[in-house]
């Protein structure tokens, strides 16, 4: 895969397609430029080298075009970012943006209007992806990890309009498949991967997959239960995916015979019911009564996993341990990030991705102690299930 470090973009325009779908209040500004920060370095090393830049992304989901998805709301906090001065241009196709393009200046950047105010994006349509191609650039640059697995227009179809030569990866998606392949593919052993969230269905893929990669597999959150009642446990009136039992049964089977540890919840904090008021009590993780649910992982569960994140060389962690969105239920997850913090500062390599499991590391403060945080949640989870993205495989076409 080509990158741009291959490239002396003097004189050159490159259209970049970032990922700038961040956050917005009421009064439209940004309020967690993560996404903004992490386009930073590519932007910059076109920009000095004497190039101009065209940047495209996609903000929310929008039907048609409509005012509170522009993407001028961002201009404020990417100015601020950047340190230079950004223009604007109210569509992302046709003549002028073609005009506006071709007044580029070097050391220049121009965003393009909402990507999803055509729904041709999201269809993946030829004719508008080479609009885009057409704009009079010299380069196609990916750099949005974060929709790399969708076969959209931006993302993956443009590619087809310029040569091997003429596209490249960004430094953010080189970041990501370096990270997420030194965890999964070259990672010092053991290897212990956790992976939480609401549902097995979801990540049967990503289990799978790590199977074949890891020492440890400490399953966690509301697919635990599955796994549990699989195995005979009373789990009340926890979640569960009946459909998926037998399923749940083939992982710990496949999981033996591959000599993979499997961590399940000794014991677990219940609720009466699914609130931050509710009472709560800790049990062992086959004695949850009828008409309670378990909401997160017990003490005994944290020091279990704490042990095994402490005695591992490479951590993947994707998904919360509980209900992370209520404070009451949310020390398990808050405890595994501070764990892999602790493991990372020995010399551990970690890699965390994922909405909660994200938010948990920033909330107490890890940022700096993890040593890759992603920026993709469908990308990453397509990578852990080793799939090839769109958005990558398109660069080397």
């Amino acid at each position: 895969m080509k990158t741009i470090n291959d490239i002396n973009f003097k004189n050159k325009k490159a259209l970049i397609r970032v990922d700038f779908n961040v956050p917005l209040d009421a009064d439209f500004n940004v309020t967690d430029n993560t996404r903004i920060v992490a386009a930073k370095p590519t932007i910059d090393k076109i920009l000095n080298d004497g190039g101009s830049v065209v940047l495209m992304s996609h903000l929310g989901r929008p039907k048609g075009k409509d005012e509170k998805f522009s993407l001028k709301h961002i201009i404020p906090e990417l100015e601020k970012v950047l340190g230079r001065k950004v223009k604007f241009v109210p569509d992302c196709i046709g003549e002028a943006v073609q005009n506006a393009v071709g007044q580029l200046k070097p050391g220049e950047i121009l965003l393009l209007e909402n990507l999803r105010f055509y729904p041709e994006e999201k269809k993946g349509d030829s004719s508008f992806a080479k609009a885009l191609a057409d704009l009079g650039v010299d380069y196609y640059i990916n750099d949005a990890f974060g929709t790399a697995h969708r076969a959209h227009a931006s993302t993956a179809v443009i590619a087809q309009f310029f040569d091997k030569e003429h596209k490249a990866a960004g430094k953010l998606l080189e970041k990501e498949v370096t990270a997420i392949q030194k965890a999964l593919d070259k990672g010092e052993h053991p290897v212990t991967a956790i992976i939480g969230g609401a549902k097995v269905s979801s990540k049967i893929g990503v289990i799978e997959n790590l199977l074949n990669k890891v020492d440890n597999l400490i399953i966690v959150g509301g697919m635990a239960y599955t796994f549990l009642k699989a195995l005979g446990n009373k789990i009340g009136d926890s979640i569960v995916e009946d459909d998926k039992l037998d399923l749940a049964k083939k992982i710990l089977k496949e999981a033996k015979e591959k000599g993979v540890n499997v961590i399940l919840p000794v014991d677990l904090v219940i609720a009466d019911r699914f609130s931050n008021d509710a009472q709560t009590k800790v049990v062992k993780a086959n004695e949850i009564p009828d008409g309670w649910q378990g909401l997160d992982i017990g003490p005994d569960t944290r020091k279990l996993i704490d042990g095994v994140i402490q005695n591992s060389k490479t951590i993947i962690w994707n998904g919360p341990a509980g209900v992370f969105e209520f404070d009451k239920f949310a020390k398990g997850t808050e405890n595994i990030g501070l764990s892999i913090g602790k493991a990372s500062e020995k010399g551990a390599y970690s890699l965390v991705g994922g909405g909660d499991s994200v938010a948990a590391v920033k909330k107490l403060g890890l940022t700096g102690k993890i040593s890759y945080i992603s920026t993709g949640g469908g990308a990453l989870l397509e990578m852990l299930e080793g799939k090839t993205l769109p958005g990558i495989a398109a660069l080397t076409e």
